[in-house]
C-alpha cells in the first residue's frame, strides 16, 4: 500500500505543475475571448480573435505611451483614480506590482539583495524603497527591502541599514522563485 501511495505521489508531482500551467493559460485565453467577443461583429469572429485583439490593444497602448500628450493624459487619469478611497488602494497595489516586475536587467543586480538579520542568517529581498527609507528615517541610512514569504503571496517591507544588505548576483525572477518556494528546486 505504501508503494502505491508513493507512486501516486510521484505521478502527482510530475503531472500537477504542467496541468495547472496549461489550465491557467486556457483560463486566461478563454476569459480574453469571452471578454472581447461581444465587441466583434459575428460574421468577422473566429476563435483566437479575442487574443489577437488583446495583443493588438496592448501593443497600440504601448506605442501611444511614447506620445507626450497621451502620457500626460494617462498621468492625469492616474491622479484622479488615486483620489477615490477604495479604488486607490487596489489600483496602487496593482501599479506597484507592475513596477516591480518591470525592473530593468541593469537594475536587477542591485535590486536582489541578501539581508543579514543575525550573524550567519540571511533573507533574500528586493530593494524597493531607497528614497522612502531616507524620507522615513532622516538621520539613518536605511533602505526599504521587500522580503516575500514562501508559498504564499505576501511579505514584509523591512527598513534596514545599508550595511546589512549585500547585492546578490542573480536575477529578480530566480530570486523570487527561490523565496516563494522556500529554496526547493525541482530537479530536471
Amino acid at each position: 500500500m505504501n508503494k502505491l501511495l508513493t507512486l501516486s505521489f510521484k505521478g502527482l508531482v510530475a503531472v500537477l505543475p504542467l496541468t495547472l500551467t496549461l489550465y491557467f493559460v486556457y483560463w486566461f485565453m478563454e476569459g480574453t475571448e469571452g471578454l472581447l467577443q461581444p465587441f466583434v461583429p459575428q460574421h468577422l469572429y473566429f476563435p483566437g480573435l479575442g487574443i489577437l485583439l488583446a495583443c493588438g490593444i496592448i501593443l497600440v497602448a504601448g506605442l501611444l505611451m511614447n506620445l507626450y500628450f497621451i502620457n500626460g493624459l494617462v498621468g492625469f487619469f492616474n491622479r484622479q483614480i488615486e483620489k477615490i478611497p477604495l479604488v486607490k488602494s487596489i489600483y496602487g497595489a496593482i501599479n506597484d506590482i507592475m513596477t516591480v516586475f518591470s525592473i530593468k536587467d541593469k537594475e536587477n543586480s542591485k535590486a536582489v539583495v541578501s539581508i543579514e538579520i543575525q550573524p550567519n542568517m540571511h533573507l533574500i529581498g528586493f530593494v524597493t524603497g531607497e528614497k522612502t527609507g531616507q524620507q522615513l528615517f532622516n538621520d539613518e541610512d536605511k533602505v526599504g527591502v521587500y522580503v516575500p514569504l514562501s508559498y504564499q503571496i505576501g511579505g514584509y517591507t523591512l527598513y534596514v541599514k545599508r550595511s546589512q544588505i549585500t547585492p546578490l548576483n542573480i536575477g529578480a525572477e530566480e530570486a523570487m522563485r527561490i523565496a516563494l518556494t522556500g529554496g526547493v528546486k525541482a530537479e530536471k
